[in-house]
């Protein structure tokens, strides 16, 4: 089911086309985000009155929806959008994008054809391009806008590319990030025969994406748009649809019975129909990171800003600017989510400290849970940490309320229990011989009166400590104004009367301190937990992007076995390099290595989509290697250590990153909560740097040749005394 409140029951404008100009249909994007859920992103593109929109109307599972036009003008201008729950994937939504026909005589400027048709492939996750009558040379003449692609889409942000990146070609990448290719082939009539034998749809359209052999202006002009398709797409499919009825009756295929249509029109219908529910995949970004609908309001935002600005889209752009949107709105829900978990407990102030602890405890995690499940690319923590700070100074102020309202109460309890003895003092009952033991008595039982009252609030102790000191000149006045006690009797009263304040002083200050060791350790078990949540969260976008980087490089190897097939050896060997470029960018091996010395190396490889041969290790003592519970490295950038160090209770996380771009120093945040570590970190990069951390800290940075890391001679101390690094080269 479609999570939105409001079912849609129509299409709405998405992207309008007002002369040229593009503009985001508000309405359409406000629709979008009302959906949380995961969205399967299916747009159609072709020439117009080839009848696209009849086949997103079937997709919609309606009669109508999309206009159908039954003259020679183009009926959708812009791109229309009809979000309706996918009929196979459960808590998916199913998004239908049907876009106005390319090479509209009407518009006359081709430039804001090859936006429309960039535009879809950006948005969607499966791209149908419909066309009639035959799959020939003209026709994919016609899809030239495909061969543009590389002139109106970027991978990477120019300024965040280095030059060996730009030398290779980012089209090599395209097949990463593009949406699946089907090409439904509309009043097909022609036998599917290929050398005298009947052939599928599927063999009709790669015998169609067939290359020439030779060279020249002409091949290269024949071959290119092939390419294109081949190489740019991770997968391809054909349908061939027939005519659908007579002649006179196409101008009103709208209002007609599915059942009045021709039955193998119907068939075809159905197999396509079939084919995109189940194979289409959920659209993800960059990365690997899965899209709902308000991310994809988002998308559609970024990149028509960046296309009416004249500016060319890029994948990683709109990734980060999406990410810095999604993670900054994670943090105020999950901070609301907080708030609003907390402001129940205030309702129940004065508390004990354990009793909002405990609260506390499980709205953060839930909270935290919250934002990682909706964060992605948080790659420093940047927007955890702001979570963190957040929460924390709320529980901050939410302590200092408890108090206030512990201390407002405690202070009531004792004024009301104290008025009687107030009172007497009025009425100068305690002024006569033998009223310093009624005084006594009487304060004793406004003592055992607070004590026994429950609910008191963690300034209990201070409170009465408090009381106790301001009653005490009262009580000097009294012991020394009672004529029934002797000299030495009054000195013994005196010293009670100061053992007591003094137990009582030292009471409230174990108190204070429990309570402050209780703040201490929840601030490191949140941490703890904080830091194992969100290496959790990186480890899983590390392997989406081992499984995006895996298929891209698998449909780079099968169209690498058609060329050699076919006996495009040079074609193959170029294809080679491009296979080559992207597993330059997967993510290399990682591990622990025991070294000379009982020494042991926890290293990850590079991380894709990062500084090129970028690596991140550790490098621990052999002191400290028996305290080594785990080493969970997420991607080449990012290499959390976890110890238990002796004397500590709660485990110990170092975790080392790597450089993210060549114009940034080496940067590293090292979570640490002893202060006796002999463990030193050792970073493996494209930089010559040394840092000195502290102490008991040092970092040491090689250049990598070819295959193997060299190491710049490097001294460094620890307390165990003076390592020469060389060693380790």
């Amino acid at each position: 089911m479609n999570n939105h409140p409001n079912p849609m029951t129509s299409p709405l404008c998405l992207i309008e086309n007002d002369h040229g100009e593009l503009r985001t249909g508000e309405q359409a994007l406000e629709y979008l985000r009302g959906i949380s859920e995961p969205v399967v992103v299916v747009a159609v593109v072709g020439l117009y009155r080839t009848g696209k929109s009849y086949l997103m109307n079937r997709l919609a599972g309606k009669q109508a929806g999309f206009t159908l036009g039954s003259t020679i003008e183009s009926k959708t201008k812009g791109i229309w959008m009809w979000c309706v729950p996918h009929p196979v994937k459960t808590g998916h939504t199913l998004v239908l994008l049907d876009t106005e026909g390319l090479g509209d005589v009407d518009k006359g400027d081709s430039k804001n054809d090859a936006w429309i048709f960039c535009l879809a492939v950006l948005l969607s996750s499966t791209l149908v391009y419909n066309s009639r009558g035959t799959i020939d040379n003209q026709a994919l003449e016609k899809l030239h806008y495909v061969t543009e692609l590389t002139e109106q889409i970027r991978v990477k942000s120019p300024d965040a590319s280095s030059a060996e990146d730009e030398e290779e070609a980012e089209d090599s990448q395209f097949v990463m990030f593009f949406p699946n290719f089907v090409w439904a082939v509309r009043d097909f009539t022609l036998e599917r025969k290929i050398d005298g034998r009947d052939s599928t749809e599927d063999e009709y359209l790669d015998f169609a994406l067939k290359l020439k052999k030779g060279v020249g202006k002409n091949v290269n002009n024949y071959n290119l748009p092939r390419e294109c398709i081949r190489n740019y797409f991770p997968s391809r499919k054909c349908f061939t649809f027939p005519f659908p009825t007579t002649p006179q009756n196409m101008s009103n295929l709208e209002s007609m019975d599915v059942n009045d249509l021709f039955p193998e029109f119907r068939e075809t219908a159905d197999r396509f129909c079939e084919y995109v529910f189940a194979e289409s995949r959920v659209k993800t970004v960059k990365g690997g990171q899965v899209v709902n609908g308000r991310m994809l309001n988002h998308l559609v935002r970024i990149y028509v800003k960046t296309i009416t600005r004249g500016d060319v889209p890029c994948l990683e752009n709109a990734v980060v600017a999406m990410a810095q949107i999604e993670n900054q709105a994670a943090v105020q829900e999950a901070f609301r989510f907080y708030e609003s978990g907390m402001e129940q407990v205030k309702n129940s102030f004065p508390l004990e400290l354990d009793e909002i602890l405990s609260q506390h405890k499980k709205i953060n995690t839930m909270a935290t849970e919250m934002f990682i499940e909706r964060s992605f690319k948080d790659e420093n923590g940047e927007y955890l940490k702001q979570l963190a700070e957040t929460i924390d100074k709320h529980y901050a102020d939410i302590l200092h309320l408890n108090e206030q309202a512990s201390e407002k109460k405690c202070r009531k309890l004792l004024m009301d229990f104290y008025a009687p003895v107030a009172q007497k003092l009025q009425e100068g009952c305690y002024a006569q011989p033998g009223g310093y033991e009624v005084y006594c008595r009487d304060r004793d039982n406004i003592l055992a009166q607070y004590l026994n009252q429950g609910n008191k609030g963690v300034r209990a102790e201070d409170v009465l400590e408090e009381f106790m000191k301001e009653r005490s000149a009262e009580s000097n006045l009294i012991l020394q104004a009672d004529q029934k006690l002797t000299e030495n009797e009054k000195r013994m009263q005196e010293e009670r009367e100061r053992t007591a304040l003094m137990e009582q002083r030292v009471k409230a200050e174990e108190e204070k301190r429990k309570e402050m060791e209780k703040k201490l350790e929840e601030m490191s078990r949140s941490h703890e937990q904080r830091v194992k949540q969100m290496e959790e969260k990186m480890k899983r976008e590390s392997c989406q992007q081992r499984k995006e980087m895996e298929l891209a490089i698998e449909s780079k190897l099968k169209e690498q076995r058609a060329l050699l097939e076919k006996g495009f050896n040079e074609k193959a060997d170029l294809m080679n390099k491009e296979i080559e470029h992207l597993r330059r960018h997967q993510p290399r091996g990682s591990g622990t290595k025991l070294l000379g010395g009982g020494w042991t190396l926890s290293s990850s490889g590079d991380a894709w989509g990062e500084r090129r041969r970028a690596g991140v290790g550790l490098l621990v003592s052999p002191r400290l290697s028996t305290a080594v519970l785990q080493f969970v490295p997420v991607n080449g950038r990012v290499a959390p250590l976890r110890l238990q160090v002796a004397g500590e209770k709660s485990p110990t996380v170092v975790t080392a990153y790597g450089p993210n771009g060549s114009s940034e120093r080496i940067r590293h945040f090292l979570m640490q909560q002893a202060t006796q570590l002999l463990v030193q970190a050792l970073v493996i990069s494209g930089l010559d740097y040394c840092y000195y951390m502290s102490r008991y800290w040092s970092t040491v940075i090689g250049r990598p040749s070819s295959s193997k890391v060299s190491l710049k001679t490097r001294t460094t101390y620890t307390n165990e005394g003076k390592m020469d690094m060389k060693s380790f080269a």
